[in-house]
């Protein structure tokens, strides 16, 4: 393990004070009942182990966490946590390995925890809104289990479609999606961006679904890439670091997991303050 790191890596109650902070920063609430102020500490038990007074159960920082009733020492948890959401393109689970001193097969078992917890909470609202600008486009990554046999076979029925809603200056939300149809892409579009946003895509039929007062599109097909504020630019540079993470870092993803990977790349791209700086925003 690298010298000079925070003692919250190194130290199991350094690290669940750490989270009591961040998760509990004007006391305790207890997750089973969610009261507030009716916690005590066990005296006797294991460090951090608290005691509801209103529904008489007992609880941790970590219940109701991806780190609940894991063997793992917390603090490796919240290292993992920390080098899978600061490098731009992702870490390894062979490097997690390394660098952790944990076997390979834990270190895959705890990034994938880790992705869950980078999953949009229930209820949070779609992206965009009036008066902003959202870009949606698609992309054709590896090929399908189905269809491997096929890989050399013109067009893109083989491939795996990953569907990219990124708004301007904001968050982007990436599925992956059977085909680059209209049915599942308006059914995306219908749950994921607010109703009043301006979209802008490429000239694809299936994106003309949406009414032409907020869709606005380029022509690929006839070398337009920009026509004033309209351009598909950011779309297209998160389908970059994606496509660079997956070839560079992970370099394989099997299709029954590649949401997961989406997913935690969303989560960087959408909160950039985890990699250190801030997002360039689009104009």
């Amino acid at each position: 393990m690298p010298k000079n790191i925070p003692v919250r890596f190194t130290d199991a109650d350094a690290a669940r004070e750490h989270l009591e902070a961040i998760r509990w920063p004007n006391g305790p609430i207890c997750p089973h009942c969610a009261t507030e102020g009716r916690a005590s500490a066990i005296k006797g038990g294991r460090k951090g182990l608290m005691f509801c007074n209103a529904c008489r159960k007992q609880f941790s920082v970590t219940v109701g966490t991806v780190f609940e009733r894991s063997k793992i020492p917390l603090h490796t948890w919240l290292y993992a946590n920390h080098l899978l959401v600061s490098f731009k393109k992702g870490m390894s689970a062979h490097q997690l390995h390394r660098t952790l001193g944990v076997t390979y097969k834990t270190a895959w078992f705890m990034a994938h925890r880790i992705r869950k917890a980078m999953e949009p909470a229930t209820g949070t609202p779609p992206i965009g809104g009036e008066d902003k600008v959202v870009e949606a486009d698609e992309m054709f990554i590896g090929n399908k289990a189905a269809t491997k046999k096929h890989a050399g076979a013109g067009g893109y029925g083989h491939k795996r479609v990953i569907l990219a809603l990124v708004e301007r200056g904001g968050p982007v939300r990436s599925f992956h999606i059977d085909r680059a149809s209209r049915p599942e892409i308006s059914d995306a579009m219908f749950y994921n961006v607010h109703a009043k946003t301006k979209v802008y895509t490429d000239g694809a039929n299936h994106y003309r679904f949406m009414p032409t007062s907020l869709h606005s599109t380029v022509d690929h097909s006839k070398g337009e890439y920009v026509r004033g504020k309209v351009h598909t630019n950011t779309v297209e540079g998160v389908f970059s670091i994606f496509r660079r993470g997956m070839v560079g870092t992970y370099q394989h993803c099997g299709e029954q997991h590649l949401q997961r990977y989406l997913t935690e790349f969303d989560f960087r791209y959408s909160n950039p303050r985890f990699l250190g700086r801030g997002r360039r925003h689009a104009r």
